[in-house]
């Protein structure tokens, strides 16, 4: 009888593990083909970040990352063809501060970011910088606050577009410290540099990446990083934070996945991230960027990715942004 029983429960252990060997096995194998990185943007900083990290992924996993840029629609169009795509790894998103923002920008997409986007994984995060052309008679931040609030609606602001990280970067800073700017929306960050530098716009916020030689050539003055501590980028240069406490702005990058994406293959590709994150190589890449890698557990992506959605979204309500 004890040995009926002993037999019984042996074969009732192996039959309930029955069910996790295909998972196993599905990410054993995985991938089993390309895979398609879908980037929202053009040729730039993020592009080249998926390119980087696309490299490193081939080489690991056997098979090719293949960077498709799907511009427009303020990354919705991107985002739109991922949560179409079948949900098998094989389709892949990056996914950046837009897709927070987004969420609460719009009314009327077709899909939900948070309902049909999976966090894969998270990959670096950089500050902004706020820059101002080198006539503008403010110095430090607590003088660029004393000048605006004494000349309201006098400091014209520059930004890649309305409702972006550049824009919403520059209406916390106005909403936490009570000044009057005026927003103007350019069609991409050349333009925008353009007029800063020739005095036509005072003040824009935007990756330090970008501008980095103009500020050391004296062309734009770098009054602080965004990040709640100084950047390794531009180590003199302190942070807005510590003139205006709480103030915080992260431009970052991670990876989405379709909704319903095997777990087991999402978890894998969460650590071959982390592992690539680590490797001496891409770290140095990062660093000559002016990024900073930015390891996470997928549990820690969601709740990242649920407080920007929820920081974003006061912002637009409290200054009342409509998407265009």
């Amino acid at each position: 009888m004890k040995l009926c029983r002993r037999k019984f429960l042996h074969l009732a252990a192996g039959a309930a593990a029955l069910p996790a060997l295909p998972r196993v096995a599905r990410a054993r194998t995985y991938p089993t083909r390309p895979v398609r990185w879908i980037v929202p943007y053009t040729a730039g900083p993020s592009d080249v970040l998926a390119r980087l990290m696309g490299r490193w992924l081939s080489e690991r996993l056997g098979q090719q990352f293949v960077i498709e840029n799907r511009p427009g629609g303020g990354t919705n169009i991107a985002t739109e063809a991922a949560v179409r795509a079948p949900a098998d790894g094989h389709t892949l998103l990056l996914i950046g501060p837009s897709s927070t923002i987004n969420a609460t920008l719009y009314d009327n997409l077709n899909f939900s970011f948070v309902r049909d986007i999976a966090p894969v994984a998270t990959m670096t995060r950089q500050a902004q910088v706020m820059v101002v052309n080198p006539s503008f008679p403010a110095k430090t931040i607590p003088e660029f606050i004393a000048y605006a609030k004494a000349n309201p609606g006098k400091i014209n602001m520059a930004s890649v577009g309305i409702g972006s990280g550049q824009h919403l970067a520059g209406e916390l800073f106005k909403m936490m410290t009570g000044v009057d700017m005026v927003h103007v929306p350019y069609r991409g960050g050349a333009p925008a540099t353009t007029d800063l530098i020739a005095g036509r716009v005072q003040v824009m916020f935007t990756s330090p990446f970008s501008l980095i030689e103009h500020i050391r050539t004296g062309k734009l003055r770098a009054l602080a990083v965004t990040t709640a501590t100084r950047s390794e980028a531009l180590p003199d240069v302190p942070s807005v934070g510590e003139f205006v406490p709480g103030f915080e702005v992260t431009s970052w990058f991670g990876v989405g996945a379709p909704k319903n994406t095997p777990v087991e293959i999402v978890e894998k590709l969460n650590k071959e991230f982390n592992a690539g994150l680590t490797d001496p190589g891409i770290k140095a890449r990062l660093a000559d960027m002016g990024a900073s890698p930015f390891i996470n557990s997928l549990a820690g992506f969601g709740k990242h990715i649920a407080d920007e959605i929820e920081k974003w979204g006061k912002v637009i309500k409290f200054v009342g942004i409509k998407a265009q």
